[in-house]
């Protein structure tokens, strides 16, 4: 199947996602004891609305959801979904969250799609083409050195003590004072559009980061793990994103001064 028959079903899925989020979104029905929440009701009825188009026209690829699991499929290709990624942003009425569609090809992702479906506006990364955003090429912005890059994560609460202090380790090499908290997938969409330096996170899931490479690599950056490697579906969830594929080496050093002090 040709990259451009995927690209139209990908456009087709993320509309569809979006369809199904929009009513949900800063929804003030009244909460009773067991009701689902906005976020719940919105990830079901977009990760369904994905889930019917792909069973019809792609049988025999794989499906992983968030919400769904996984459907086994033949081809050695995986659709990867994540309906709403940046579900407290979504919560507290935030257009920072994303739909995230990806297409992993024998475990790594060769398109990707970073939607927000309120804003609007939609990323589409592709093996070997350029990253648009609404259509329009963007690109990713050059960076001299790490005390000029602006570094971004979605929270603290998101690392473990010892997570924590490979990221303050990097982001003191920063200019840490425009440091970014929050965004969630928006972040990476932003990097990718040269609005940001750097993204550093930990704890992501295949969902969360699959659709994310096409669109920074696609825009000219670069994503890793901490160690520096390539980021495939079997890769623990240490992701790093640079908008200057010439900072990785200064990034991942800065990350490793994490342990210097407490050994």
């Amino acid at each position: 199947m040709k990259l451009d028959d995927d690209i139209a079903l990908a456009h087709r899925l993320a509309d569809a996602a979006g369809a199904a989020i929009r009513p949900y979104f800063r929804s003030v029905t009244a909460e009773r004891k067991g009701d689902a929440t906005p976020v719940t009701l919105a990830d079901r009825a977009a990760e369904e609305a994905m889930r019917t188009i792909l069973a019809a026209e792609r049988p025999d690829d794989t499906v992983i959801g968030e919400e769904f699991g996984t459907r086994e499929g033949t081809s050695g290709r995986s659709w990867v979904l994540d309906p709403i990624d940046g579900t407290a942003g979504f919560l507290a009425g935030r257009a920072l969250f994303g739909t995230l569609i990806a297409l992993l090809v024998d475990g790594f992702p060769v398109m990707g799609v970073i939607d927000q479906p309120i804003a609007n506006e939609r990323w589409l990364g592709a093996s070997g083409r350029e990253t648009t955003l609404n259509g329009q090429p963007v690109k990713t912005r050059p960076c001299r050195e790490l005390a000029e890059a602006t570094i971004a994560t979605t929270g603290p609460h998101y690392f473990s003590q010892h997570e924590g202090d490979h990221f303050m380790a990097l982001a003191g090499q920063t200019d840490y004072r425009r440091m970014v908290m929050g965004g969630d997938c928006y972040n990476y969409a932003m990097l990718a559009t040269g609005q940001l330096d750097i993204v550093c996170e930990a704890g992501l899931k295949l969902h969360d980061w699959a659709a994310l490479v096409p669109v920074v690599e696609g825009a000219g950056g670069t994503m890793a793990d901490w160690n520096g490697d390539p980021l495939h579906i079997g890769s623990e969830g240490h992701v790093l994103a640079l908008g200057d594929p010439a900072r990785l080496e200064d990034a991942i050093e800065a990350l490793a001064a994490g342990h210097s002090h407490r050994h």
